[in-house]
């Protein structure tokens, strides 16, 4: 299956249930936003990196120095957070401006990603962000990642993916990547980073990271970039969301 698509209608309305969404969570590192991306870039649709905006508020909170507990100071940074994305063809990801700088590697830091998980867990912090992530539903469509779209953002998404791997694949997902860049780090801190948390994600009272009842489930341990977005945009053909060429 070929990645080229054709939209079979665009329906032009600003409601958020008639824009068509396809919500992609998991835990980290298993690789939802290069997927994510090669989807909606394949579909010509928009694209939300939602944990990037919860890590993009941990790093202007760290900036600020508001505390990660501090709910209502982060609810105001929150409501009025100067963020953009743009998108990065060599790293198949997204470059992320906070206040008008790139951050994109300080954001992606393991000590801002903790800050985040934190953050996230507010009420009042995801109350702020709910309605500034819905806005990215514009048509044609859009692609959503993250560890919520599906269970509490776009809860009317027609096509939800859980898409997850094995902590050891994701912690040797993440070393590949520090190494690549020059950077060195241990592989078994790495996973015991990544599965605190995973635990903490979804043992958390306000949204935890769970599969959507209708959830389309993929393993990711042992299959390529190329064949989880196979497998997606199959689910989109057999769901009349796009046309697929085969």
């Amino acid at each position: 299956m070929r990645l080229g698509l054709s939209v079979l209608s665009e329906r032009k309305t600003s409601t958020l249930s008639r824009v068509p969404v396809i919500t992609i969570d998991g835990p980290g590192g298993a690789g939802k936003g290069t997927v994510a991306k090669r989807v909606a870039s394949a579909l010509g649709w928009h694209l939300l990196d939602s944990g990037m905006i919860y890590r993009l508020l941990a790093l202007a909170s760290i900036i600020h120095k508001v505390a990660a507990d501090n709910e209502a100071s982060l609810a105001s940074i929150a409501a009025a957070l100067d963020v953009r994305f743009v998108a990065d063809d060599e790293s198949e990801g997204v470059r992320a401006w906070l206040e008008g700088e790139d951050v994109t590697d300080q954001v992606r830091s393991e000590d801002v990603g903790l800050v985040a998980s934190k953050v996230a867990a507010l009420p009042a912090v995801r109350s702020a962000l709910l309605d500034r992530q819905r806005g990215f539903a514009q048509a044609p469509g859009l692609v959503a990642d993250g560890r919520d779209m599906g269970t509490i953002v776009f809860t009317a998404a027609p096509l939800k993916v859980y898409l997850t791997a094995s902590v050891d694949a994701r912690a040797d997902r993440r070393h590949k990547q520090l190494l690549e860049k020059g950077q060195s780090g241990s592989l078994a801190r790495l996973a015991e980073a990544i599965a605190a948390r995973d635990k903490s994600d979804m043992e958390r009272k306000v949204a935890p990271l769970k599969p959507a009842p209708d959830a389309f489930y993929i393993d990711s341990t042992d299959m390529s970039i190329d064949e989880v977005c196979s497998a997606i945009l199959e689910q989109v053909y057999r769901r009349k969301l796009a046309e697929v060429e085969l």
